[in-house]
């Protein structure tokens, strides 16, 4: 299947990151995002802090379920919610997303990816490019751990390398590969380096491109596997399709050609209409 959206015409290639002079991530750092497309692991919160990130996560999963949620809907709710958009814009998470983006970074999308004890559910290999009707694909992703990760809980794995053959061919899942999505890129350890667990303590945090092959296989430990993804973008990305320029953050800087339209800070929590 051709990674594209029918009549839409998208820049789905990999941007190196130009940066001399990193504040936060270093230089090493940041030769590693461009050849292996990710960084990790980073430090963020402390565990006090995390442990507070946490009761709030299980306040919204209660929520959730009230409303016949699943593990997974709680998508975009940063729109919404006080204390996913205070999260989302985190100063410290910004610190080292503005050292891959430049001076303006704006947020578009936040998805918590919760793998509960014994989910049979995986994430078949996939790039988060072709999901998104976004161009050019500069979005870099933040995996937020609120628990500790590793591979007997399902951890994210990464395929280094693989982000530099721009968008590769996908298929629609099949049922039994029981995937969280809807797209599988088959044969994919054949595009890069042999994967990598990404293994993270509640608090820390990883950075990937969104060309970087990815996945993740059940959890069948007895041990929850949660992390908050945030989806963040340069000023100079562009929506391709109606209504995908609703619901963003401009987190720092100046966002000059007038895409998207920016949400204020919620007051309180509550479900978002479109969940």
């Amino acid at each position: 299947m051709a990674p594209d959206f029918p009549g839409e015409e998208r820049d789905l290639r990999f941007f190196p990151i130009r940066n001399e002079a990193p504040r936060h991530l270093t230089p090493e750092q940041i030769r590693h995002y461009n050849e292996r497309g990710y960084i990790f692991p980073l430090d963020v919160f402390s565990g006090e802090e995390i442990a507070a990130h946490r009761a709030y996560f299980d306040g919204l999963t209660a929520m959730a379920e009230a409303a016949g949620l699943d593990n997974y809907g709680i998508n975009a709710w940063h729109t919404s919610c006080a204390g996913i958009y205070d999260l989302v814009t985190e100063g410290r998470i910004l610190d080292y997303v503005q050292d891959l983006l430049g001076e303006t970074v704006i947020l578009w999308g936040s998805h918590y990816f919760n793998k509960l004890p014994g989910d049979g559910k995986r994430v078949s290999w996939h790039q988060d490019a072709t999901f998104w009707a976004l161009s050019p694909s500069k979005t870099v992703t933040v995996w937020l751990a609120l628990d500790d990760t590793d591979v007997d809980n399902g951890a994210m794995t990464l395929i280094p390398g693989s982000h530099l053959h721009g968008a590769i061919e996908y298929v629609e899942s099949s049922p039994e590969e029981n995937n969280v999505l809807w797209q599988t890129v088959e044969g994919a350890p054949q595009y890069g380096a042999a994967p990598v667990p990404v293994e993270l303590r509640a608090g820390q945090m990883s950075l990937h491109t969104d060309l970087l092959l990815h996945g993740s296989e059940p959890n069948l430990s007895q041990r929850r596997r949660c992390g908050l993804t945030m989806r963040f973008i340069p000023g100079d990305v562009l929506r391709t399709l109606p209504d995908w320029n609703e619901g963003a953050i401009l987190c720092r800087g100046v966002e000059p050609h007038g895409h998207f339209n920016y949400i204020a800070r919620p007051d309180g929590d509550r479900i978002p209409e479109k969940a």
